[in-house]
């Protein structure tokens, strides 16, 4: 009983010290709470292949998985630091300690790490330390002196204890959340109130049959609400959009700028459809969805400030994108002034950009996995070299540079279905941004490429719908999918992962036809 007792007060002491650090990091910000630090740490350490496995099973949930992963050892950590206090009831307390040691160093190693991150750590650790000592001392009650002790304890004394601790410390936690919400309502007020203006180029009127309607079938424009997230951030910023500046500086830069958010909507605004992929996209994945994106033109902006791309004898050949999470995407200068429709954009299919998608301002270049292109959050362009500097994912074994590989997605049927003999539409989308496809063929168990009928093109940054009417006979069948782009380049069918500059091969489903 007494050993239940120390390892639940264990357990009450460090869910006191989380939720003293949490109302601490309210104060401070939330991205400086000791579980977004200590998980930001584990992301920023975690191997490409252990990243990519997180990804491909447990899709954007992969950052819940891993909170739960810390809480739960932070969990088994409270109770054997409150059965440590049956012996060594100051050093049981103490080593409560080494919780906030390992949240602070982390908070401060972030990339964006400030030293008053270290703060809402340091506080929680006293907090459960304190919590630990307390209750430990229920469970072995003063006695007179000479007498020797029971083998009982105070287990009154010891519940009320710890029901006072376990209410103190989720009121604690009650207010950080309602502090912390006070804080994120002026950004989300800002997002609410914030005034798209027209665009000066619209996006060129969508033909008719983009969209081929099939049950099953991506939409052309992907919804935001169902628009794939990859990124770092267990704590999505919430940027105040009136205290949103951009600034560009750098190598070859004459003219530095720094841009608020009123200042980049009074420039000329342009929108365009874009389809946007994720380097971690298996062949077949869902990370790729297509979005009517509302911004500037980052080539004006960076002419502007004196930039001239390496063609023309400018001196930086990498532009580094800054996050206010800390993250740096690394882009190529050339590629971005090509000519191009890369944007920093604010709009996202009619509407402010959600939070989760980067507001206030994001970076969008068509062409480019998203790792090397498509900062969120952004707040700051460097113009530097690649010689010079590597970005974030550079640093962790992936390319520098990454255009998108021409690929082709089976929607329906799905893999394993049961469709009746006779014709059964095999449908997809295939993507080559910035190249366009021209062409997708379907075969069935290894037989010969069949066409597919294409959807109309919108143009060569977005991708494109396609359909095979299938004459499906009784048994099993695999049926696989390729697609040529304007180069005439065919997808090609060696397997590849997504490490260094995404995968490879072609997209197959099995299906039993009943």
């Amino acid at each position: 009983m007494r050993a239940a007792c120390a390892a639940l007060g264990g357990v009450i002491a460090g869910f006191a010290a989380l939720a003293v650090a949490e109302l601490a990091a309210a104060v401070v910000r939330p991205e400086a709470g000791p579980v977004a630090a200590v998980g930001g740490a584990v992301i920023d350490r975690t191997p490409p292949a252990l990243k990519d496995f997180a990804v491909r099973n447990f899709g954007t949930n992969d950052k819940l998985v891993l909170e739960l992963g810390i809480l739960a050892i932070l969990a088994l950590f409270a109770v054997a630091v409150g059965l440590l206090t049956l012996r060594h009831r100051i050093v049981g307390s103490a080593a409560v300690l080494v919780f906030g040691a390992v949240g602070a160093v982390a908070a401060v190693g972030r990339p964006e790490g400030r030293v008053s991150d270290a703060l809402p750590s340091v506080v929680g650790a006293l907090a459960g330390a304190g919590v630990l000592y307390l209750l430990s001392g229920r469970l072995f009650p003063a006695r007179p002196y000479g007498e020797r002790p029971a083998g009982g304890f105070d287990r009154r004394g010891f519940v009320v204890a710890a029901g006072v601790a376990a209410v103190a410390s989720a009121g604690a936690g009650l207010l950080g959340r309602r502090l912390t919400s006070a804080v994120q309502a002026g950004a989300e007020a800002s997002r609410r109130d914030l005034k798209l203006p027209a665009p000066a180029s619209p996006a060129p009127a969508v033909p008719a049959g983009v969209d081929l309607k099939i049950r099953g079938l991506s939409p052309f424009v992907t919804p935001n609400k169902d628009f794939y997230r990859v990124d770092t951030a267990l704590v999505v910023p919430r940027v105040d959009a009136g205290e949103w500046r951009l600034r560009i500086h750098g190598k070859g830069v004459s003219r530095p700028v720094t841009l608020s958010l009123r200042d980049l909507m009074r420039r000329k605004a342009v929108e365009r459809d874009i389809t946007l992929t994720c380097v971690s996209n298996e062949v077949g994945g869902p990370y790729v969805g297509n979005a009517r994106w509302l911004g500037v033109r980052l080539a004006d902006l960076l002419r502007e400030a004196g930039v001239r791309p390496p063609s023309e004898g400018g001196r930086a050949d990498q532009l580094v994108a800054r996050s206010v999470d800390g993250m740096t995407i690394g882009t190529p200068v050339e590629d971005v002034m090509d000519g191009r429709e890369a944007l920093l954009a604010f709009g996202m299919n009619g509407e402010p950009l959600p939070f989760t998608h980067g507001f206030p301002v994001r970076m969008v270049v068509p062409g480019l996995y998203g790792y090397v292109s498509a900062c969120k959050w952004i707040k700051d362009i460097e113009l530097t070299t690649f010689d010079a500097y590597d970005a974030y994912w550079v640093k962790r074994t992936w390319s520098r540079r990454a255009p998108i590989k021409t690929q082709a997605r089976i929607d329906t049927p799905r893999p394993f279905a049961s469709p009746k003999a006779g014709t059964v539409p095999v449908a997809g989308v295939a993507w080559a941004q910035h190249r366009g496809i021209t062409r997708v063929e379907v075969r069935v168990d290894d037989g010969p490429w069949e066409p597919a009928r294409l959807a109309a093109q919108d143009g060569r940054d977005t991708w494109r719908q396609w359909v095979w009417e299938w004459p499906a006979t009784p048994g099993s069948h695999t049926l696989e999918v390729r697609a040529t782009d304007s180069t005439g380049a065919v997808q090609t069918g060696s397997r590849v992962g997504t490490v260094p500059n995404g995968a490879t091969g072609r997209h197959s489903v099995v299906v039993n036809v009943s």
